[in-house]
């Protein structure tokens, strides 16, 4: 039966899908992501290649488990991808740290396994979730359904952010310790592992709301049969459909194409915001309130991202998005003391803007049969992009780091290192603006091409 004019909230998948994203992104080291990894012992060159290595998995993995959901289902998808959030987590929780071979290789195997259940909830949960709202004849409340999810994770995010950073502070656990009368000799290399523990439970939480989903088994193409070299093969082609879809498709590609350029900038320089903070001044112990604060943005960018759906055309979103990325990128090179917090907020800004409006405009256009797998595509392109410049971050920090050196024999590799991070953001406006230039100009070259109003 179709209920119209039904709650999209009373539909259990539709509360499963917000708790699933709640579990499995609320995680408790992200604000100390960058100081995780090289207080582990790894340094800044290894944390951008094991983040590269996370992206490659993704990319390779994407399409083929988008393909796999649409045809098997993506339920399974997601309690896979639960167990595999749960293998990450406990490798780095457990890992001895006497070893630097061995932790590399352990954060090697985290960032594949990482990287493997990304790419097998990409898609999925959204997916399984806009089916159960087409099911009930209420599709139009996706993005009322996707602001409410992005509020109520942006409150899970700002519990997670803070506690996160502040069981990171060993003087602040023993603080907390001495209160109740224990020894309060914790150090850091105890601390923090603490996110880590904290991560892990909501990965079991995110396997118990992955369990609870229910397929749409009327919706076409769907098959509930085993994994075999049949329904591989299925996968295959319903890939390669996918894929023509998507190049016959312009306002579809030019969708993933933008979203790509704004991600994967945007994303590297998330991922680098505990060295960021560490260079404006702050001490570590205000990253999670920080963090929790930039988090809460998403209570509010998703009801302006409503707003502009509403009201402006694709290609005026692209161009405001462009904009606001353009001056971000230029606002964080003079790296300002406290002050440079305020464009570390706007990439949080652009961040929740281009995952609502690639949402929002994809899911409208694409068919339910092939959701899940149009979906992975633009999870394999936004992870390639990071991956490429990742690598490239990386390669720019070495170039930079040996120049210094041979400039600056007296500087320890410590100050060298910094600025090295430093001088590494003067390329990044200089990056956006040829691949805006360049994706604007093939954009708009298929749409007269092939007389398609974007």
């Amino acid at each position: 039966m179709i209920l119209q004019n039904t709650s999209p909230f009373a539909i259990p998948n539709i509360r499963l899908f917000i708790a699933f994203r709640v579990f499995f992104n609320a995680r408790f080291y992200y604000p100390i992501f960058t100081i995780l990894f090289l207080d582990y012992g790894l340094t800044i060159e290894q944390f951008s290649i094991l983040n590269t290595v996370w992206a490659i998995t993704i990319v390779c993995a994407e399409v083929p488990s988008g393909a796999l959901a649409d045809l098997l289902g993506r339920k399974r998808l997601l309690v896979l991808t639960s167990v595999l959030m749960i293998a990450e987590m406990s490798i780095i929780a457990l890992v001895p740290v006497t070893d630097m071979t061995v932790v590399f290789w352990a954060f090697l195997i985290n960032r594949v396994l990482s990287g493997l259940a990304e790419a097998m909830a990409s898609g999925a949960d959204e997916a399984i979730a806009y089916d159960s709202l087409i099911e009930q004849g209420s599709s139009d409340s996706w993005p009322q359904v996707l602001s409410v999810q992005m509020r109520i994770s942006s409150l899970a995010g700002v519990i997670s952010a803070t506690l996160g950073a502040l069981v990171y502070d060993p003087a602040i656990v023993n603080r907390v310790v001495s209160w109740f009368g224990l020894d309060g000799s914790l150090t850091q290399q105890d601390c923090m592992r603490y996110p880590v523990f904290l991560t892990l439970v909501l990965a079991f939480a995110a396997l118990g709301a992955a369990t609870r989903f229910q397929e749409n088994q009327k919706r076409p193409g769907f098959e509930d049969e085993p994994v075999s070299l049949k329904t591989i093969g299925h996968a295959a082609m319903l890939t390669l459909h996918a894929g023509r879809w998507i190049l016959k498709t312009p306002f579809a590609l030019a969708i993933i194409l933008f979203g790509m350029l704004y991600d994967h900038i945007l994303r590297l320089i998330i991922t680098l915001t505990s060295q960021y903070f560490r260079q404006i001044a702050l001490p570590e112990a205000s990253f999670g309130i920080i963090a929790g604060c930039f988090t809460m943005l998403g209570l509010f960018i998703p009801r302006l991202a409503e707003l502009m759906v509403n009201r402006f055309r694709p290609v005026h979103n692209a161009a405001w998005l462009a904009l606001l990325t353009l001056l971000t990128l230029l606002s964080l090179i003079p790296f300002i003391p406290y002050a440079g917090v305020l464009p570390m907020a706007m990439v949080m800004v652009g961040l929740l803007l281009t995952r609502f409006f690639t949402s929002h405009y994809l899911n409208r256009i694409t068919p339910s049969n092939q959701r899940a797998t149009v979906l992975s595509f633009k999870g394999l392109a936004y992870n390639l992009a990071y991956g490429i410049i990742g690598i490239l971050f990386a390669a720019l920090i070495a170039h930079l780091r040996q120049g210094l050196a041979v400039a600056n024999p007296d500087w320890t590799d410590q100050l060298v290192g910094n600025e090295a991070f430093r001088q590494s953001f003067l390329w990044m406006p200089w990056y956006f603006l040829v691949l805006i230039g360049a994706i604007a100009f093939f954009s708009t070259r298929i749409m007269r091409k092939l007389k398609t109003e974007p």
